[in-house]
């Protein structure tokens, strides 16, 4: 039920998504039963292998989140996390109020023992038909040195189970590549990374590195850098797209394809969507999740910090 489109095109992205998951996995929808049961009949949808789990309550996106996620217990986002946590899903997604999805993360499912803080990871695309990972892009907005640390092991361990990078190199983004660069923040940062063997630490990188084939894999840095990184370049395919420029590379900027942003260091498999998320954006979201599940990364992100 959460987004700008929901229940409609949320709902559409589930028929999509259904169709391309493997025959065995169940596909468990949380929201309005009678409004879905209607997107259904008009899609002619054969509901095999798809549970509705009836809900009356909404989060709205202009809400607190953590008062309406405390208040709202019958809400497709608060039901969904308990069952995260009761082991009855083994993934859970939502285009629905950030913020409660984040509350939902940290207070229901909880941060992996020894995590200091959860970060968000998000993932754009490199010329060389790879992608790039960048962690935090909005949990924790003033971070430390340790956890930029923490947020450099998971960023590596997504990077190589979900896309299958060997050894990502991984960089710390400063102002500089010099080593005495930077903030105290960074600095000090560096200093911690420099030596580690948690992890193929590469030095300092510039935001100029972003896009280049053949730099870095994962980039660390605080979430309110991340954020505002994260969201200027969600401005760039709308950009392109208004200048009616046809180009394969700009077209994989392009948000719906992938989705959502996992949440790294919590106890089970979750993904956030953005607000404005379409069918064929809720359809990706669902899928990455899946793909997430498959490639075990929360037991290997447990397995790292034990």
């Amino acid at each position: 039920m959460g987004g700008d489109f929901a229940p409609r095109l949320t709902t559409l992205g589930a028929i999509a998504a259904q169709k391309e998951l493997p025959s065995d996995v169940e596909l468990v929808l949380y929201g309005d039963k009678e409004e879905i049961l209607k997107i259904f009949a008009e899609q002619k949808f054969d509901a095999k292998n798809v549970t509705i789990h009836p809900t009356t309550e909404i989060i709205e996106m202009g809400e607190h989140p953590a008062k309406a996620f405390q208040h709202k217990k019958n809400s497709s986002i608060a039901v969904g996390f308990r069952e995260l946590h009761n082991g009855n899903i083994d993934g859970f997604c939502s285009a629905g109020n950030t913020g409660a999805m984040l509350v939902g993360s940290i207070q229901t499912v909880k941060q992996i023992p020894g995590i200091i803080r959860p970060a968000i990871a998000a993932s754009f695309p490199k010329l060389n038909g790879g992608y790039m990972v960048v962690c935090d892009v909005g949990i924790n907005m003033d971070s430390k040195p340790d956890v930029l640390y923490q947020y450099a092991i998971l960023g590596s361990l997504y990077s190589e189970n979900r896309y299958n990078i060997k050894n990502p190199r991984v960089g710390l983004l400063n102002v500089g590549s010099e080593e005495e660069k930077g903030n105290l923040l960074t600095r000090t940062a560096f200093e911690l990374m420099k030596d580690s063997k948690d992890f193929n630490f590469i030095g300092n990188v510039e935001g100029s590195d972003f896009f280049k084939e053949d730099s870095v894999d994962v980039i660390i840095t605080d979430g309110f850098t991340g954020n505002v990184i994260l969201k200027c370049i969600e401005s760039l395919y709308p950009l392109v797209k208004k200048r009616n420029i046809k180009d394969d590379y700009f077209d994989r900027f392009n948000s719906s394809n992938v989705g959502g942003s996992p949440v790294l260091g919590v106890n089970s498999t979750v993904v956030i969507g953005h607000g404005s998320s379409n069918d064929e954006a809720s359809k990706n979201m669902i899928l990455h999740t899946h793909s997430m599940v498959e490639a075990k990364i929360i037991s290997k992100i447990k397995e790292a910090f034990k």
